[in-house]
């Protein structure tokens, strides 16, 4: 197994906020935003409505796992633009193409978040995305981790990175 390393909060903060705004504007074609990190699970804003989770666990030099928490109305929004649909044709293609869109939007997000805090020779690996869509969700801190939440606005709506990171 590799050799752990430790990862700084100031890391962790600065290269999520890096990613999730790159990808935000390269995939979605918005600007995200920071707004705010909380120390406890805040998806308050998840509750009574649909929610898409997408989550890539990590393993090697660093092990965790990044959820991230998209409103299931933007979801729709945001597959539309990737796929340079309309939102009308995105929603008679069905749940189905808008969690692909999903999952490819938390790989490239947890991918560019995992390469930023790993050390360049590879030693760290991705697991593939699971995507969950429904009401009330939410998600659990994992024993033995460092939880960080991090909020941003992209286009009005809420975005949550929830990083889990087990370090020796």
């Amino acid at each position: 197994m590799a050799e752990a390393i430790t990862i700084s909060d100031t890391l962790v903060q600065d290269s999520i906020i890096r990613t999730v705004k790159h990808v935000c504007a390269m995939m979605i074609r918005h600007e995200a935003s920071f707004v705010e990190k909380t120390i406890k699970s805040a998806y308050a804003g998840c509750h009574g409505q649909s929610h898409v989770f997408g989550s890539v666990a990590f393993i090697g030099q660093v092990t965790g796992i990044v959820y991230l928490c998209i409103p299931d109305d933007f979801a729709v929004t945001a597959a539309a633009r990737v796929l340079g649909l309309t939102e009308e044709e995105m929603r008679t293609k069905g749940s189905t193409a808008v969690m692909d869109v999903i999952a490819e939007i938390t790989n490239m997000t947890v991918g560019g978040f995992k390469n930023a805090i790993c050390r360049a020779d590879g030693t760290c690996k991705l697991t593939l995305p699971t995507i969950v869509r429904g009401d009330n969700l939410s998600v659990v801190g994992l024993k033995g981790t460092e939880r960080h939440i991090f909020h941003f606005d992209c286009d009005g709506h809420r975005l949550i990175a929830d990083i889990q990171l087990k370090q020796d």
